[in-house]
Order: C-alpha cells, then sequence, then structure tokens
C-alpha cells in the first residue's frame, strides 16, 4: 500500500508542477496562483541577478503576468522529473525549456532559454502546493529585449 500512496503523491506532484508552466503559458493567473503557498522562496538569479528571495505568491504572479503579457506568447515544457517526497514535503528537479516571442505589432522576436527547475511543494489540505521555485539558467538564445518586454 506504501508504493501505491508514494505513486500517487509522485503522480499528484507531477501534476502541479506541469500545471504551474501550463497555467503561465495558459496567461490563467488565477488557477496559476492557487498552485502556490502563499509565500514562495523564489530564485531566478541565473537570469536577472540579484539574490534569491521570499515574495509573496500573488508578488509572484504578478511579475509574471507583468512580464508575460497578452501580446507575448510563452512555451515552457519540463520533463525528466526527479521527485523526493519526506512526508508532507517534496523536492521536485526538472529539465526545462522556454521561449518567449512578442506580437509583430511590438517588433517580434524570439528569446529562448533552456535549464533546471528546482521545485519545493508542502501537502496541503487541499493538494500539494509549490513553496519553492528556483531556475538554473543553462543556456539562453536570441532576443533579450523580448524576454525583459513588459506592459504596464
Amino acid at each position: 500500500m506504501d508504493q501505491i500512496a508514494a505513486l500517487v503523491d509522485r503522480a499528484e506532484i507531477v501534476d502541479v508542477v506541469t500545471a504551474v508552466f501550463d497555467t503561465v503559458d495558459a496567461k490563467n493567473w488565477p488557477v496559476c496562483r492557487e498552485l502556490f503557498d502563499d509565500e514562495v522562496d523564489a530564485d531566478f538569479t541565473s537570469l536577472n541577478g540579484g539574490e534569491p528571495a521570499r515574495i509573496s505568491a500573488d508578488a509572484l504572479v504578478d511579475g509574471w503576468r507583468t512580464g508575460l503579457h497578452a501580446r507575448k506568447q510563452s512555451f515552457h515544457t519540463v520533463s525528466n522529473f526527479a521527485v523526493t517526497v519526506d512526508g508532507a514535503e517534496a523536492h521536485v528537479t526538472a529539465k526545462g525549456y522556454a521561449y518567449n516571442v512578442l506580437d509583430e505589432g511590438l517588433g517580434g522576436g524570439l528569446w529562448e532559454v533552456w535549464g533546471v527547475y528546482r521545485l519545493g511543494l508542502v501537502r496541503q489540505a487541499e493538494g500539494w502546493k509549490v513553496t519553492a521555485l528556483t531556475f538554473d539558467a543553462w543556456h539562453t538564445r536570441g532576443d533579450e529585449a523580448v524576454r525583459a518586454h513588459t506592459m504596464d
């Protein structure tokens, strides 16, 4: 029975991680927000510099809403999931690829990135929630202005 429970946990965790990226690409911000605990340890320093930070999930999703606006298409894919579960906590490492494309009316352009995502999750009454998200960029290619483009 423990093996079945472990497989169920793994499937649920991978579903949550996949849903983070699917909801971002769909720009479904309310559902995306529900995948996170109220506070998130976020580390995007491999792309943005700075320091890792503990931020509200609302701030994280609002940042994505601004950076991945309606006139910027994004595509994220994750694979090669390594999942460890320790009671009510889980850790996931997955390879990732993403691109951003600006609408032609904004000048077009493409930016791509390859790297590794590391996520922490906790089991809550309503299911697994993401509590930590790190992206370790290995390689980027394309127009950096596309990645940086925002619409206020």
